[in-house]
C-alpha cells in the first residue's frame, strides 16, 4: 500500500564508494547530541517562548522535553536495530514503505535545513548585539532580510558557509571541534545561572499562565503554554542527528544508546535550570522576542561584563548547532540519493575524508540563502513541523517493528514500547496542531511539492524498484 520496504538485512548493505566511514565514538555522539540540542533554543527562543506563554514558558519546556524523551527512547531502539544513515527516513523505509519514507525524508530535509538557518539567524543576533555593545555599528541593510527592512542577513550567510567548509574537511575533524564548542556553551550557561539566580524574584512568576494552557488566538497570534511548547520544542531536538550518524559509529550498539539518551538527559536538566533562572530574574514582557534574552537578563541586572561573555560564548559556540544540523541534513539527503529517490550523482563519498562532500556543498549553500532572507520565528516553526512528523513516524516504526520482527536483535530495548510509541505520536500530533495555521499550510504545500517530485522522478528510479 505504501510502496516497497527495505529488509532489516539489506538496510546496511551499500555499493562500493557509497558507504560512510566509521569514525565516531560515544564521546563524539554525546557531543553531537548536546551540540545540537543546547543552542538556539535556550539562547534565543527563550524570549519567543516567554512572549507566547509568559512565565509558564518553564512548563512549555517541560512538556516539549517529555514528548522528546518518548521519541528519544524510540530513536535509541531503532538506531541500534538499524545502524544505517538516514534516521527516521531509513526507519520508515524499513517499517512503513517507500512512499511514507519519502514524506518523512522530505520533511527531515525541511527540518534540518530550516533548523540550520534558524540557528544562523540567532547567531547573527548575538554577534550584532556583542559588536554593538563594543561600540561598533554595522550597516543595518546587511543585518536583516527584507522582512526587517534590510537586504540580507550577511552574518547568518557567512556562518552557514563557514560551517559547510568545516564539514567538507571531514566528519571526525568536525565532531572533535564540536566537543570543544559544546564545553564552551555549557560553561557559559553555568555562568548565566550563577549570576542571574541570586536576582530570582517570585513576583516575576505571577501571573504564571497569563494566556492559559491551550494554544488560542490572541491579537492575531497563537498564545498559551502549548503554543510556546510548539515553538520551544525546537530547543530539544537534535538527538535525532545522533541517529543519522549510525553508519559512522564505531560501536553503534553501545555508542548510539549513550549518545541519544545521554544527550537528552543532560540537556533537559540544563534547560529547566536556565528557563527558571531567566523568567525569575526578569519580567517576561522584557524577555519577549529578544534576539539575545540571556545577555539581556544579565545587562538588566547590572552585569555588563557577564552579559558580554555570555554573548561572546554564544557567538563562539552556536555554530556547533549549525554544524550538527547541517551534518544531519547532508546525511538524510545523501541516503535518499543513494536509494535513488534523489539523483544518485549526489551520493558520492570523498575518498580523502569518507564524507559526502558534494551533497554537503549543496546543503550549505541552500541553508545560507534561507538564513540570509527569512525571520527567526517563521523558520523555527516550519522546522518544527518537519520534526514533529518525523517523530510521529518513529513512534509508529517502533511499534510496527516490535510486532513484525519481535525476534530481531535489539541492543537497546525501549521500555513499554507500545505506550512510549503511542505517547510520542499523540504528543507530537498535539504540538503539530498547536503551531500557527499559516505554518501548517506551508508545511502541507512543501510535502505536496515533494510528493509531486517523488511520483514524477523518485518512484521510477528508486534502487528497490530497479532491483
Amino acid at each position: 500500500m505504501f510502496g516497497p520496504r527495505k529488509s532489516l538485512g539489506s538496510v546496511t548493505q551499500h555499493a562500493e564508494g557509497q558507504a560512510l566511514a566509521k569514525t565516531l565514538s560515544w564521546p563524539h555522539l554525546i557531543a553531537l547530541g548536546v551540540g545540537a540540542i543546547v543552542g538556539t533554543g535556550i539562547y534565543t527562543l527563550t524570549g519567543v517562548g516567554a512572549e507566547r506563554a509568559g512565565p509558564a514558558v518553564i512548563l512549555a519546556f517541560a512538556i516539549a522535553g517529555a514528548v522528546c524523551a518518548c521519541a528519544a527512547l524510540a530513536y535509541a531502539e531503532l538506531a541500534t536495530l538499524i545502524p544505517a544513515a538516514g534516521s527516521a527516513y531509513t526507519f520508515s523505509y524499513t517499517a512503513l514503505g517507500e512512499t511514507l519514507a519519502w514524506i518523512v525524508g522530505w520533511s527531515l530535509i525541511l527540518e534540518y535545513s530550516l533548523a540550520c538557518s534558524t540557528v544562523a539567524v540567532g547567531w547573527s543576533g548575538y554577534l550584532v548585539g556583542w559588536i554593538q555593545a563594543a561600540g561598533v555599528h554595522l550597516p543595518p541593510e546587511l543585518l536583516s532580510g527584507p522582512h526587517g527592512g534590510g537586504i540580507i542577513n550577511l552574518p547568518a550567510v557567512l556562518v552557514a558557509l563557514s560551517v559547510m567548509g568545516m564539514l567538507v574537511a571531514g566528519t571526525r575533524e568536525s565532531a572533535t571541534l564540536n566537543i570543544i564548542l559544546v564545553v564552551v556553551k555549557l560553561v557559559a550557561l553555568g555562568v548565566f545561572v550563577a549570576f542571574a539566580l541570586p536576582a530570582f524574584n517570585n513576583a516575576n512568576l505571577h501571573p504564571f499562565m497569563p494566556y492559559g494552557f491551550g494554544a488560542t488566538e490572541v491579537d492575531g497570534a497563537k498564545r498559551g503554554v502549548m503554543a510556546a511548547a510548539a515553538i520551544v520544542f525546537f530547543a530539544f531536538y537534535g538527538f535525532d542527528a545522533v541517529a543519522t550518524s549510525a553508519e559512522e559509529a564505531k560501536n553503534p550498539g553501545r555508542d548510539l544508546t549513550i549518545g541519544i539518551v545521554g544527550s537528552m538527559l543532560v540537556c533537559t536538566l540544563i534547560y529547566m535550570a536556565v528557563a527558571v533562572t531567566a523568567v525569575g530574574a526578569l519580567p517576561f514582557q522584557q524577555l519577549a522576542n529578544s534576539p539575545e534574552p540571556l545577555a539581556l537578563v544579565l545587562r538588566s541586572l547590572g552585569q555588563p561584563t557577564a552579559a558580554h561573555l555570555i554573548a561572546l560564548a554564544a557567538v563562539i559556540a552556536l555554530p556547533s548547532v549549525i554544524l550538527v544540523m547541517m551534518y544531519g541534513q547532508s546525511r538524510i539527503f545523501f541516503t535518499m540519493a543513494r536509494d535513488g529517490l534523489l539523483p544518485q550523482a549526489l551520493a558520492v563519498v570523498s575518498k580523502r575524508s569518507g564524507a559526502p562532500t558534494r551533497i554537503t556543498l549543496v546543503t550549505g549553500v541552500s541553508i545560507a540563502i534561507v538564513a540570509g532572507i527569512f525571520r527567526l520565528d517563521e523558520i523555527a516553526e516550519l522546522a518544527n513541523a518537519g520534526t514533529l512528523l518525523a517523530f510521529i513516524a518513529v513512534g509508529a516504526c517502533l511499534m510496527v517493528l516490535r510486532r513484525r520482527a519481535p525476534e530481531a536483535k535489539r541492543l537497546f530495548r525501549c521500555p513499554q514500547p507500545y505506550l512510549v510509541g503511542t505517547l510520542a505520536i499523540l504528543g507530537c500530533v498535539y504540538l503539530l496542531f498547536s503551531l500557527p495555521s499559516a505554518t501548517i499550510v506551508r508545511f502541507i504545500i512543501w510535502n505536496l511539492a515533494g510528493l509531486a517530485f517523488y511520483f514524477a522522478y523518485g518512484r521510477r528510479r528508486s534502487a528497490l524498484a530497479a532491483g
